[in-house]
């Protein structure tokens, strides 16, 4: 009998840990921004340093680029605090962020 007891603990123990999973999904999101950038920051690769300096999935979903200004729209996929400090450090670093009203192409 301590054979099936033993074998019927692991199974209840396993279950409290698919909510636990669940709740860590839900405090994901995707925001999407609209991002400006100066003449002096178009060259630099400022969303992929994004993507290695924080924990957010970059999804580029619309840019326009010329010498005198860089417009991209933007998606961001990770938990929300971790978005927040992304766009902390957009600012910082000198690109002008605004959210996205409306959606843009969906595709």
């Amino acid at each position: 009998m301590a054979t099936k007891s033993a074998s019927s603990r692991p199974s209840q123990e396993a279950k409290p840990k698919a909510p636990a999973a669940k709740t860590t999904l839900e405090q994901r999101q995707k925001t999407r921004f609209w991002l400006m950038y100066p003449p002096r920051l178009i060259t630099l690769p400022v969303i992929w340093e994004l993507g290695h300096k924080f924990q957010v999935v970059t999804n580029v979903r619309q840019a326009s680029v010329n010498d005198e200004i860089g417009i991209v729209c933007i998606e961001l996929e990770g938990q929300r605090g971790e978005i927040k400090n992304a766009v902390k450090w957009l600012e910082k670093t000198g690109v002008k962020v605004e959210p996205v009203e409306i959606n843009v192409i969906e595709s």
